[in-house]
């Protein structure tokens, strides 16, 4: 989950996510158990009939009926082998060249940079399937100008609000505040908002919304529209009008940085806040705990549009594989339906990136609302840059928060670093 972003990025880079996203520690294996049909069914163009996959717990249940329907039609045997999702990237970067790894893996749109920097995945080709999924999704999974993964899921955070404390929209972030703040004043809440922070990291993950409603973010894009990490933006003048209103923000308490994961949490299951900023990964409790809550658009603190960071989650082909058509086939025309997009989606609850499959579900106003905000979003820069900004990010938004000095110059000192680090 994305609860644990930061502190995984300050000590080892980013991703996580998530979050961030999921996966137990398993790494046991297991393959479909149809029976494979006569040879002659077998995909010829194939060095070997066999297919190895790497997934999490939450992905390897629902990929077994795909993987026996391949067999079955196909004549191959394909193996889907559980890993602590946690470990997949690097596990194929390390395992790939010696011929240990798998076919294909599942994984997050945010490991493109360090996959293909180590020349361990190849491009995918989906052709006129491209127009299925959402445009955010499919920029996502582009690197270079080249797609090389097939999403299945998108996950963003949004706006939660409490329909019980406050029943009515914030016109803008200062009414969301006002409003919590006389909340609290009656005794009715105990936060005027909650925004998770890590008290020593920060958490730029959760903020970037906000950051971005004053025209801030990370870094600039090239003419084809992916991110240059040679334009780093956080310091132009919108950064600098958002590390001033968070010094703030944070001199009245209202982003804090003694506000955690677990108690913004808590106060929020337990009525205590009427607003918080959250993933689909805590909306489930809420529902479970019978709360009354919506799920919206980030209020504007800047007067622009909140555009969080969206993250997606999909199929990448090793280019380490032997059987790379064969996995190619496997990826784009049996884990690309719209069957198996809404299996994944019953099994982890994550709004598809299927634009029908989405259709299908969005009568959840939950998954609407977060799709509405995701749609707005701007993918989690995938580049290796992104290794050198989290850290320093999240340790200058939290001694601008604490008043550890003037916050223009503590943004400013934090973007020169940043630049020193991916200059080398």
């Amino acid at each position: 989950m994305r609860r644990d972003l930061q502190a995984i990025a300050g000590a080892a880079g980013v991703m996580l996510l998530a979050s961030a996203c999921g996966g137990a520690a398993s790494t046991s294996a297991s393959s479909s158990t149809a029976a494979a049909p006569a040879a002659s069914t077998a995909v010829s163009s194939a060095p070997t009939a066999t297919l190895v996959i790497w997934a999490d717990d939450t992905r390897a249940k629902p990929l077994q009926a795909v993987a026996a329907k391949f067999q079955a039609e196909k004549g191959v045997t394909v193996k889907v082998v559980q890993k602590d999702f946690g470990k997949i990237r690097d596990d194929l970067i390390s395992q790939g060249p010696s011929g240990q790894g798998p076919d294909i893996i599942v994984g997050a749109h945010d490991w493109l940079g360090k996959l293909v920097q180590n020349g361990a995945v190849a491009p995918i080709e989906l052709g006129d399937k491209a127009g299925l999924f959402q445009k955010v999704a499919i920029d996502a999974m582009s690197y270079d100008g080249k797609i090389y993964g097939l999403p299945y899921a998108v996950e963003n955070v949004a706006w939660v609000r409490n329909t019980a404390l406050a029943p009515n929209p914030a016109k803008n972030f200062a009414d969301a505040i006002a409003t919590g703040q006389a909340l609290v004043k009656a005794g009715k809440a105990k936060f005027p908002l909650a925004i998770q922070v890590d008290a020593k990291n920060g958490d730029p993950y959760h903020l970037y919304p906000v950051q971005t409603s004053f025209g801030s973010f990370v870094f600039g894009t090239k003419a084809d529209g992916s991110y240059d990490p040679s334009k780093l933006e956080l310091d132009n003048a919108a950064g600098l009008a958002f590390a001033k209103q968070l010094a703030a923000w944070g001199k009245a308490k209202v982003i804090s940085s003694s506000i955690s994961f677990d108690i913004a949490k808590k106060a929020f299951l337990d009525g205590q806040v009427p607003y918080t900023i959250t993933g689909p990964w805590n909306t489930t409790d809420f529902t479970k705990a019978g709360l009354k809550f919506v799920v919206e658009p980030i209020p504007s603190a800047g007067g622009q549009v909140s555009r969080p960071f969206v993250g997606v989650q999909g199929f990448f082909i090793s280019n380490f594989s032997k059987n790379k058509l064969l996995a190619n086939d496997f990826v784009v025309n049996y884990l690309g339906t719209p069957e198996v997009a809404k299996a994944l989606y019953d099994t982890g609850g994550r709004p598809p990136a299927m634009i029908s499959v989405f259709d299908q579900v969005k009568s959840d106003p939950v998954i609407a609302g977060f799709g509405q905000v995701g749609a707005e979003g701007q993918p989690l820069p995938a580049i290796p840059a992104m290794d050198a900004v989290w850290s320093e990010w999240g340790s200058a938004e939290v001694a601008i928060m604490q008043g550890k000095g003037d916050p223009v110059q503590i943004w400013k000192a934090m973007a020169n670093r940043i630049r020193a680090k991916i200059a080398g």
